[in-house]
């Protein structure tokens, strides 16, 4: 089977950078798991159908943060789906179990999310259901890698770069969503399962003022918020978070019972509202962003 078989190049626009008119804030917002254009030779090789699949999405996250132009930041948004790969990991998280021939020597074949599935091409979605009918070629790998991942991350890099030209230094806020069901429970806020979760790699990847101001806002709408535990932020914001560099990136959990459908993955009658309290939130984030050279200070309440 040739490796454009799958249809990695039927994708096009392969991803989407939603521009605001006037960039004004050293922030960039990110979807990588909300793309919903599926390949029909993908569909077919699965093992499932294409609601199956749907389930490793984030799904309607990039509508729900779609007012980031408003606000003055770019939102990057990929249409490739999270199923048919995931560039949130390294390039070569790959699992040998899924190729027919043998992985190059630079694969990371041992990392803990090949091991759950969950590499740079998942083997599962869901409830680890598998996706694939059929052993897949290193070539199919290699493709999307080359087609999708590396423009991808070229794009994102891009973005970063203008914001810290614009500000001195930048912002990542990379936006994702969770199964209801996956959110912790936070003890602190009276028990409940989190409605968000705030992943900066234990600080590491960002300045806790600007995570400490971002819980102060959910929290003071009334969400529940959590930090850390089960979603420390991936390969993204590792990646793109280097505070010493004054480069930061926090990634931010939304539990998907607050706006979606889990059985159907509807929109569900809170989706405007948390699109709305959303927008709420980032504009009171954004305008105590300093506008400084460095290390972020927020502005006191």
């Amino acid at each position: 089977m040739k490796a454009s078989n799958m249809g990695a190049a039927a994708i096009d626009p392969p991803f989407e950078i939603v521009t605001p008119a006037a960039p004004a804030l050293p922030v960039v917002f990110n979807s990588p798991h909300s793309g919903r254009a599926y390949p029909s030779r993908f569909i077919t090789a699965s093992r499932l159908d294409r609601l199956t699949l749907r389930r490793s999405e984030d799904c309607y996250i990039d509508e729900l943060f779609s007012w980031c132009g408003d606000l003055g930041a770019p939102l990057l948004k990929a249409h490739f789906p999270r199923a048919f790969l995931d560039v949130n990991r390294e390039p070569y998280e790959l699992d040998p179990d899924m190729f027919a021939d043998r992985l190059p020597a630079h694969v990371n074949a041992a990392s803990p999310r090949v091991a759950g599935g969950l590499g740079t091409i998942p083997r599962i979605v869901c409830e680890h259901e598998e996706i694939y009918r059929r052993p897949l070629h290193y070539a199919e790998a290699e493709e999307r890698i080359e087609t999708l991942y590396r423009p991808y991350h070229t794009t994102l890099a891009g973005l970063m770069d203008a914001a810290a030209d614009r500000g001195g230094w930048a912002l990542l806020i990379d936006c994702h969503s969770m199964p209801s069901t996956a959110a912790p429970v936070v003890h602190s806020s009276g028990g409940g399962r989190a409605d968000i979760v705030l992943g900066d790699r234990y600080g590491s990847a960002c300045d806790p003022a600007l995570t400490g101001l971002i819980d102060h806002l959910f929290s003071s709408h009334g969400l529940r918020v959590a930090h850390n535990k089960p979603y420390a932020g991936g390969h993204i914001t590792q990646t793109y978070g280097q505070p010493r560099q004054a480069r930061h990136a926090m990634q931010v959990e939304v539990n998907r019972g607050l706006y979606l459908n889990e059985r159907n993955l509807s929109r569900s009658s809170g989706f405007q509202g948390l699109r709305n309290l959303l927008a709420e939130v980032f504009s009171a984030f954004l305008s105590r962003l300093p506008d400084c050279q460095g290390a972020p200070a927020v502005a006191a309440e």
